[in-house]
């Protein structure tokens, strides 16, 4: 049976659709991009969007990592609509399913043991076949098997004809059954596999339509017996809807990993300084696309999220590119919100409504939050100001005998704002018969203690009168008016 894509699935139900990550670790930004493609098209449809923590590994998960995980989804905006479901909590349920299964014929019990099922291995591997069960134990009675023997739980894999799988984003994709093996549901302890436990799992949170990357496009071809068997029991086990996206490469083409840079969401907010409305705009264009649009806020990419606008080829993560669309969202987001932000990232007292006052002109070149609490440090700077190497450089002689010249026509200005003071230093640099930069690079070197900074002008008019003046005077040496 085939599976097709629509607003409302297959058979007109609301859409569901989650999101289940194993807390193994961080949100990873492909994960975090599975995360958004399945709230969007829930949202899109005005259907539920879920969230699963897949935590059965508990060697692996840790509490931890469901914090970051939870507290990445929250910093990106991606609320749901019911309290997370845990894997773990779910075992009695999914054993269930399996001996429901395993009554109808659909499972059986292997005894095999290890021993046995290692050279059955090194069989396969000695005639170069493919390594899988053999279904030994597939139709012998269990009377077979020593008294109090343990065993392991079979699905009983269809392995005849083919599987066909017509996915939302690959097409149609078909298996040959005999490429499927009989794998383990149950293990010897009683313990549900994660095969088992995804289908129960989502068929009970009414999920319509499975939206996750395609390294589990093989998974579909081994969960369907399992949904197709139950509904033969029971009914209303319908085929989801599958859509397999394809994964993050980094620029080299490779398989995004570690060498790339960073994996996690939090890395990219805590280190790199971006947005999450940026990550989230970025996020979206990897893989899904609409004309020429780059620049799509949430409600626009509610409006027009589907899943027929995802390719089939993966996409190259290219961090130039999330920088600059950084940069944007930056010069559009709230000076006050941008100045909290920056105060997190800088050391010592801050003044927040100074900084606020100077976002304007701090943002406006800026590719993350760590360059502007960078730009804004010469702001709450204590003299003695630290002058860096490269604007040392700029403090000669001459440049420090113009200081002192600036410095006394600034003390003697009455009126302290950018207008009045552009128009006296101008009206220095033309006396002294000087272009502005030869006068504005030392005042920005003695202001700022940097070779770049905002406007000069601007930065005169945040540091204020008294202090723009003593930094000045620090590092002008007494000189003449100019004749």
């Amino acid at each position: 049976m085939a599976s097709s894509a629509g607003g409302s699935g297959a058979s007109g139900r609301q859409v569901v659709t989650r999101f289940a990550p194993s807390p193994t670790g961080f949100l990873h930004i492909g994960g975090a991009r599975t995360a958004l493609f399945n709230w969007l098209y829930a949202r899109h449809h005005g259907g539920k969007a879920l969230l699963r923590i897949e935590d059965t590994d508990k060697a692996r998960s840790t509490q931890e990592a469901i914090d970051a995980i939870i507290s990445g989804l929250d910093w990106l905006g991606l609320d749901y609509d019911e309290a997370p479901v845990f894997q773990s909590e779910r075992g009695s349920r999914h054993v269930e399913i399996a001996e429901a299964l395993l009554a109808n014929g659909y499972a059986y019990r292997c005894y095999a043991t290890q021993e046995e099922l290692e050279e059955m291995r090194a069989a396969q591997r000695a005639a170069k076949q493919p390594l899988r069960y053999d279904g030994r134990w597939r139709d012998r009675d269990a009377s077979h098997a020593p008294p109090g023997s343990p065993f392991v739980v079979r699905l009983k894999a269809p392995n005849e004809g083919e599987t066909v799988i017509e996915d939302a984003v690959q097409g149609r994709v078909t298996v040959s059954n005999v490429e499927i093996d009989d794998y383990i549901i149950l293990r010897s302890d009683g313990t549900p596999t994660y095969m088992l436990a995804v289908v129960v799992d989502d068929h009970d949170m009414g999920v319509t339509h499975v939206i996750r990357g395609d390294d589990h496009l093989s998974n579909a071809f081994r969960q369907l017996p399992i949904i197709r068997a139950m509904n033969e029991i029971e009914g209303g086990w319908p085929d989801p809807v599958y859509a397999h996206i394809p994964l993050i490469h980094g620029a080299d083409g490779a398989k995004l990993s570690k060498r790339h840079g960073a994996l996690g969401v939090e890395a990219y907010r805590d280190e790199m300084g971006v947005l999450p409305e940026a990550l989230s705009n970025y996020l979206l264009r990897l893989g899904w696309g609409y004309g020429d649009e780059d620049v799509i806020t949430r409600e626009r990419a509610i409006e027009l999220f589907d899943i027929a606008g995802i390719g089939k080829s993966p996409s190259r993560f290219d961090l130039a590119k999330l920088q600059n669309l950084n940069g944007i969202y930056l010069r559009e987001a709230d000076d006050m919100r941008l100045a909290a932000l920056a105060a997190e990232r800088m050391e010592g007292a801050v003044d927040i409504d100074l900084l606020t006052r100077a976002m304007p002109v701090l943002k406006v070149r800026a590719k993350d939050m760590g360059e502007i609490a960078e730009g804004a440090a010469f702001l709450f700077a204590s003299r003695p100001l630290a002058i860096s190497e490269k604007a040392q450089a700029l403090l000669d002689e001459d440049a420090r005998d113009r200081l002192g010249l600036a410095h006394q026509r600034l003390a003697a200005h009455g009126e302290w704002t950018l207008e009045a003071l552009e128009a006296s230093v101008k009206a220095l640099a033309e006396e002294l018969g000087l272009g502005l930069g030869k006068l504005a690079q030392p005042l920005r070197a003695a202001l700022t203690g940097q070779t770049t900074s905002p406007g000069i002008f601007d930065v005169l008019v945040l540091l204020g009168r008294d202090e723009s003046l003593a930094r000045i005077g620090a590092q002008a040496r007494a000189s003449a008016a100019p004749q």
